[in-house]
């Protein structure tokens, strides 16, 4: 699905539109009520870690899955990660590919039995927090700082799969970004769940050294948050002259990538993307598109460490 996210969503309180959208929210709270009562079941032999998010979209599950798996793999663990196929999200299938052991099964459930049957102790989840049938052995939900809950309403008056309050359910919070309201975020969370451990998080680009920072660039992607992809350019002092933003999980055509290899020619400027949006592109139009390598940097990492050796 290609998604653009409606920017009434990350306002600071609901307009018009969100109040006018309430009414379609019921089939998620119907949803969300019902959830409750499906049978969920623990999976023997084999320990099962759930990176989600409530707020829809954007929120570095993905670079959390994979900091986990390289976390874990450290320690000497078999693990790998999973991923319930969706044809189109083939761009965080091949992210996940290149960078862990991955599963990938049209149910969770048997994917969990095949990580049995490859003899893995862990299976780190790449989504997946309002699964009906696995109770995970740990649930890490991920938000940005910068966007939090949004309006706070539910799809479609606002960015949220579940309301605030479920985080009494999970184990674990990321918060990843920059931003001054960590602390005031922090108290939130430990309002409704005192026993959560949270964990702040932000991104470093690895492969900062191959760019010359005294030209000027032309950047595009199609990501859940594009925001945080021009943040991150900003931050390390990348010039940046133009952007383009595509809907989430968009499939690049030759018309689209053409586009922007005139617009950059015209302009003088040097392409960049996101790594998640590169491997979609063909190659034979690699060479004049450069990706950003990032890392996920965990504050307190051992703590963490800690915390899963638990």
């Amino acid at each position: 699905m290609n998604f653009k996210k409606p920017s009434f969503w990350d306002l600071p309180k609901p307009n018009l539109i969100s109040y006018l959208l309430i009414p379609f929210t019921v089939p998620i709270i119907l949803k969300n009520f019902l959830s409750v009562f499906f049978k969920k079941k623990k999976m023997p032999n084999i320990k099962t870690i759930c990176v989600g998010n409530i707020y829809l979209g954007g929120t570095g599950k993905t670079p959390l899955t994979i900091k986990l798996y390289e976390i874990l793999k450290k320690l000497d663990n078999r693990v790998a990660t999973v991923k319930k196929y969706y044809s189109d999200q083939k761009d965080e299938q091949l992210l996940l590919k290149k960078k862990t052991t991955l599963i990938i099964s049209n149910s969770r459930k048997n994917a969990v039995q095949e990580g049995l049957n490859q003899k893995y102790k862990f299976l780190i989840f790449d989504d997946g927090l309002q699964e009906t049938k696995i109770d995970y052995d740990m649930k890490f939900v991920c938000f940005k700082l910068k966007n939090w809950i949004g309006n706070g309403q539910l799809i479609p008056a606002g960015p949220l799969r579940e309301k605030i309050s479920s985080l009494k359910k999970f184990d674990a919070v990321f918060l990843n970004g920059n931003f001054k309201n960590f602390e005031k975020i922090k108290d939130i969370i430990l309002s409704i769940n005192p026993h959560i451990r949270i964990f702040k998080t932000f991104y470093k680009i690895k492969n900062i050294q191959k760019f010359d920072l005294k030209f000027k660039y032309f950047i595009f992607s199609g990501i859940g948050n594009p925001s945080d992809f021009k943040d991150i350019m900003l931050e390390n002092k990348f010039d940046v002259a133009k952007e383009i933003i595509f809907p989430d999980h968009y499939q690049y055509n030759l018309k689209d990538l053409k586009k922007i290899q005139e617009i950059a020619k015209k302009n003088k400027l040097k392409i960049v993307t996101t790594e998640k949006d590169y491997m979609k592109i063909p190659e034979e139009f690699k060479k004049e598109i450069e990706f950003i390598n990032i890392d996920l940097i965990i504050q307190n990492e051992n703590k963490l460490i800690e915390f899963l050796n638990k």
